[in-house]
């Protein structure tokens, strides 16, 4: 059984990778320590535009910042000409919107309900009337509520329920009394009944955008050569008056069936003060979701090592291998170590770091001249994390211990950690959608609560800047 130390590595990719650090032999004196209660690693993260999990989002000021560039570019609406009936001859005028610039955006969550759009803008038009044009400046005022609610293929979606538009009286730019008051007064009541009619329905366009990317995160996402996860919401999102939170529900794919675990995930909620100011949302996996990811990889056979070329290890020079197989060859032949896992791993998190543990049975032979390899013995090797010290247990072979010990440390852990740390660098990908990226990411680890618990659990916290 081997243990292996990991910690977290994070980048701007939408995955968690996993960096193992080092292999430790089982000191029998010192268990590992007993994993209570429902363990999940926290991914606190700033979100930008363009589970076994839960995923909570706030609207801190970069949404609003971020928010404001597509909102300029919905709100660049196309003005119909201003029919001037007041002479004897119908005169058309054309408008255009020279600049919207947005200068207030912010957004409320309604609990129960879903988010409040709040946003005021100087919108700046060209008339072009004769003999000179008109430059108008027209504050206008948004208000939205938009529902958030769940889809038919359980993804978020949202919706408009109200639109408000308020706009004040319009500034002239040039200053001339060329154009008269009353003209003036039809151009801008013209204005304001177009932008009335069009702003709300380019707003719930921007809006339905939103939702054909978040109809995204239901696509599957590889997590290596021959399988994928795939992420679906569980039920209808629950919205506070300080979060929207997401429960979403992974499943992984070996060779297109899903990796099903013996007994059912328990439901769970983030701490209330888990995550870290600023951050744009929080994203929870729960111990179940890792479960499953070593379960695949272990179905896969991706964990099945063979240390062959690298192995500066033969049958008769030092480091020789013990006596009751070296007297079989007269002369030194390259040994290979061929190591399986039979046996699903166990990912155990616990404060301020996580241990992997994993029980390879390691088959070594020899190349034999006919480019055939022989058997020479097997091992189950049981090796564990400790507080202090380093010990390792063989199960099942008949050769010395410390033998084997000797041998395992100097040519199985290198080639075991490099091995695995290929394999988890890839990562779990995290719950996305298009044009959204997760960005400085930091990782934490805590014990929470599970539902239908009676204990009173303790939190733990496990991170790395």
């Amino acid at each position: 059984m081997q243990v292996v130390h990991p910690r977290w590595a994070h980048g701007e990719s939408a995955a968690l990778p996993i960096c193992l650090e080092q292999v430790y032999p089982f000191q029998s004196e010192y268990p590992l320590p007993k994993v209570q209660g429902r363990w999940q690693a926290v991914c606190s993260c700033c979100l930008v535009a363009p589970e076994g999990t839960l995923t909570s989002l706030y609207p801190g000021p970069t949404v609003s910042e971020i928010g404001k560039a597509p909102l300029q570019r919905a709100l660049q609406v196309t003005v119909p000409h201003f029919l001037d009936w007041s002479g004897e001859v119908l005169q058309p005028t054309r408008i255009r919107i020279l600049n919207v610039h947005v200068s207030r955006l912010h957004l409320k969550f309604i609990a129960g309900f879903g988010v409040r759009l709040l946003a005021a803008a100087n919108f700046t038009f060209k008339v072009f009337r004769a003999p000179d044009p008109l430059e108008l400046t027209l504050p206008v005022e948004l208000l939205a509520d938009t529902r958030v609610t769940q889809s038919s293929i359980r993804t978020p979606v949202v919706s408009i329920s109200v639109c408000s538009l308020f706009s004040r009286h319009a500034n002239e730019f040039d200053g001339s009394n060329s154009t008269s008051h009353a003209l003036l007064v039809l151009v801008q009541k013209h204005i304001k009944a177009v932008l009335s009619n069009k702003l709300c329905l380019s707003i719930s366009n921007l809006v339905q955008g939103v939702n054909v990317h978040l109809g995204t995160l239901i696509g599957l996402n590889p997590v290596g050569p021959e399988s994928q996860i795939r992420y679906s919401m569980v039920s209808v999102p629950t919205v506070t008056s300080d979060y929207i939170s997401l429960e979403v529900n992974a499943v992984l794919f070996l060779l297109g069936k899903p990796i099903i675990l013996p007994t059912d995930a328990t439901p769970f909620v983030l701490p209330t003060h888990v995550g870290t100011e600023g951050s744009m949302a929080t994203v929870g996996l729960s111990q179940h979701l890792f479960d499953s990811a070593l379960l695949l990889l272990q179905k896969s056979g991706a964990l099945n090592l063979d240390i062959t070329g690298q192995l500066h290890l033969r049958t008769g020079r030092p480091p020789p291998l013990p006596p009751q197989v070296a007297h079989q060859f007269s002369e030194p032949m390259p040994v290979v170590l061929k190591v399986r896992l039979g046996a699903t791993p166990v990912a155990i998190l616990h404060t301020n770091n996580a241990t992997l543990r994993l029980q390879p049975f390691v088959e070594v032979l020899a190349a034999a001249s006919n480019s055939a390899f022989q058997s020479l013995f097997s091992l189950d090797v049981v090796s564990a994390v400790g507080p202090v010290g380093r010990q390792t247990t063989v199960t099942e072979t008949s050769l010395p211990t410390d033998q084997v010990r000797t041998l395992m440390g100097t040519v199985f852990e290198k080639p075991l950690l490099d091995h695995l740390n290929a394999l988890l660098a890839m990562g779990i990908a995290l719950p996305g959608v298009v044009n959204l990226h997760y960005v400085a990411p930091e990782i934490f680890v805590y014990e929470v609560r599970a539902f239908g618990s009676h204990d009173k659990p303790q939190v733990h916290v496990a991170t790395e800047h």
